[in-house]
């Protein structure tokens, strides 16, 4: 801390590939570990005319800084975005129409966190993207408005962790069981029986998955298989790498059951999943899929 003001720690990665040319900025404020796994913005310009983003165990909360409108394609939620929306916990693909060029700032927030910031239940946003004004009534457009008038990036940032901090201070958090559960299952890797969890809090299985439900947004068997499958993701995005390895470690019991996952999760293949994420990969794979 620098007096009573957070140290901001910037990092900063220059894209430029056939997908499009932008900078990705990022902060990990460690004040709000709990809360916030990364405060983040994207300027630049996309060539394609669809982003595409995949379920991942986190909430997504946007600010379009400038630039012109989103429009969702998929899944259900509000149909375009002019200023700041949410996505809940996913289970499928988030496709959007998005514009040439745009400056977004982004606040990846943990579920206890997001949990705590909107202060409602969890399932009503698992599967949906929302204009955060409609989840958070008119507090969203301070948001944009502070961030649109931040005076250079980090004041930006700032400003975000600031909106969100003041927000999770006086809200209930999760509860011991569920976050205890919920860090089981991602210090796992989505590999933790959930039948240990049930032992472990106590809980019935009708109990365990209604408070998941309610306060990470989707039951915990489920909230494992994205988790798994963002791991494997990660994976294939970072390093090439046989297939069958990949599904292994990620702790599916064969390929087959990965590409599976893989169809269900982010509607590509596996093979599709990484000529998206790495187009100037030149992989080829030992098994076709």
């Amino acid at each position: 801390m620098l007096g009573s003001r957070p140290l901001v720690k910037i990092s900063t990665i220059q894209h430029d590939s056939p997908r499009g040319r932008w900078t990705l900025s990022q902060w990990r404020p460690e004040h709000l570990a709990a809360s916030v796994e990364v405060v983040w913005q994207s300027d630049g310009s996309v060539w394609e005319p669809q982003d595409r983003h995949y379920p991942s165990p986190s909430v997504e909360l946007l600010v379009n800084v400038s630039g012109d409108r989103y429009r969702l394609v998929v899944p259900q939620g509000a149909e375009f975005f002019d200023d700041a929306w949410l996505a809940g916990v996913q289970t499928g693909p988030v496709v959007t129409d998005v514009p040439r060029h745009s400056t977004v700032l982004g606040v990846r927030l943990t579920p206890a966190g997001a949990y705590a910031l909107l202060a409602m239940p969890m399932r009503e946003v698992a599967g949906f993207v929302a204009n955060l004004e409609d989840l958070v009534g008119r507090a969203a457009r301070e948001l944009t408005d502070r961030c649109r008038h931040a005076a250079s990036l980090e004041e930006r940032f700032r400003v975000a962790a600031a909106w969100v901090a003041e927000r999770v201070s006086r809200a209930r958090g999760v509860t011991p069981e569920i976050a205890w559960s919920a860090g089981q299952i991602e210090r796992s890797g989505g590999q933790v029986p959930i039948a240990k969890l049930r032992e472990e809090t106590g809980f019935s299985k009708t109990r365990l998955v209604a408070a998941f439900r309610n306060q990470i947004g989707v039951a915990p068997k489920l909230y494992a298989r994205i988790v798994r499958f963002s791991c494997a993701a990660a994976m294939l995005e970072e390093r090439e790498a046989p297939l069958t390895d990949v599904a292994l470690a990620a702790g599916y019991y064969d390929q087959p059951h990965m590409n599976a996952e893989f169809r269900e999760l982010s509607g590509l293949t596996p093979r599709e999943f990484v000529a998206r994420a790495r187009p100037d990969a030149n992989t080829v794979f030992p098994m076709s899929f």
